[in-house]
């Protein structure tokens, strides 16, 4: 039985450095897309562990295509704003709910805008021999374009579309993002401000923001994400500001 409520529900908050130099990271685990067959967009990020402060974060894209991204840490710029923001239509802070309501069932909710959201996911047999791989292979192996064009490709062979894993985020940051592992979300509902999403579809073209493509149907990652630092002295000036006594 998949049992992620056991692995992801009470991860550390532990504040570390990328593990490749001259980066900053994150840690954790999220919904890496969600979208409906109304034209609306979910996406959850859970990072514990960074080079700033922990933060929870909800992102929707309406069926206008307008992004939002919702907060629920200590600042918008340690956030996934500092890559995202400029690519959105407004961005600000929530507070966001995480209840565990089986193994692998998750419901997620939010204050303003007022969300309840519950999904489940699950595991094919070629995407648990993915994950297996995923687990082993070190961060590394992430580096040569040739390697991660592969794990795109196969991305793409699963249903997810045309994902880029680097690339330039909406900030400028030149980034990467390491998925170690993924599980499908088929069942899910969804609501936002008071409007039912509908069901979770697969989409013929990614959805974007700015840029950047989401996947083409539902999945929850756990995994890590690195971008390169841009401004030495305002990173380091960050980590100052965010660092909590000790």
């Amino acid at each position: 039985m998949l049992d992620l409520s056991s692995r992801l529900s009470r991860r550390p908050e532990v504040r570390g450095r990328a593990p490749w130099p001259d980066h900053e990271y994150v840690r954790g685990w999220g919904v890496f897309g969600l979208p409906f067959d109304s034209g609306h967009v979910l996406a959850l990020r859970v990072f514990p562990e960074g080079s700033f402060a922990p933060f929870r974060t909800l992102w929707h894209r309406d069926p206008g295509g307008r992004w939002s991204i919702h907060v629920d840490g200590e600042r918008l710029d340690t956030a996934c704003p500092r890559y995202y923001g400029a690519a959105c239509d407004h961005t600000g802070f929530a507070r966001i709910g995480l209840t565990w309501t089986g193994p692998a069932s998750l419901r997620v909710t939010m204050d303003t805008p007022a969300v309840d959201w519950t999904l489940t996911a699950h595991v094919t047999r070629p995407l648990s021999l993915l994950n297996r791989a995923g687990a082993v292979l070190p961060p590394a192996t992430w580096r040569p374009r040739p390697l991660v064009g592969a794990r795109e490709l196969a991305a793409r062979a699963l249903g997810l579309g045309r994902l880029r894993m680097s690339g330039v985020m909406p900030s400028g940051h030149s980034g990467t993002l390491m998925p170690q592992q993924m599980y499908f979300i088929d069942e899910a509902r969804a609501t936002f401000d008071g409007v039912d999403l509908g069901h979770p579809v697969r989409l013929r073209e990614n959805p974007r923001i700015g840029d950047v493509p989401l996947p083409a149907r539902g999945v929850l990652a756990v995994g890590q994400a690195v971008w390169r630092i841009q401004d030495r002295a305002e990173y380091e000036r960050t980590r100052s500001l965010t660092a909590r006594p000790s």
